[in-house]
């Protein structure tokens, strides 16, 4: 059920003053998952380095299941990261006084890539010039 126009402009002038609420502000952007998001990517990389470290060292020393720790490490921190990325990049994670992502929402289907493929298909099929038929 859609909002009056008298409570479209109360909720945004309620918005409005949260956001300008500097101790919200700074506590809203605490508990921010995108902050959270680029916090694990970080540390992510930093396991990425640690593991491509053991993965030399276990073949400098020549101990190979070093080296293979080494690489089952760096490739599981690389998937955390990946996911981590990918999660930041959401459409629903809001920031107050920002905007929601910068991506462009996703196709009709909301599916994998196979659909949003698909649909931006159509839509460039949809928008070519006319006399090009």
């Amino acid at each position: 059920m859609p909002l009056s126009e008298h409570e479209q402009r109360l909720f945004e002038q309620i918005e409005r003053s949260l956001a300008e609420d500097p101790k919200f502000a700074s506590a809203v952007r605490a508990s921010d998952p995108r902050f959270h998001a680029r916090r694990r990517v970080l540390v992510a990389a930093g396991v990425v380095v640690a593991g491509l470290a053991l993965l030399i060292y276990g073949a400098v020393i020549k101990i190979p299941p070093v080296a293979v720790a080494g690489f089952v490490v760096m490739l599981a921190s690389l998937g955390y990261a990946v996911q981590s990325h990918r999660r930041s990049q959401s459409p629903d994670l809001h920031v107050v006084g920002g905007t929601t992502s910068r991506r462009r929402p996703r196709g009709r289907s909301g599916g994998g890539r196979r659909g949003s493929f698909l649909d931006r298909m159509e839509d460039r099929w949809r928008q070519r010039p006319e006399g090009h038929r």
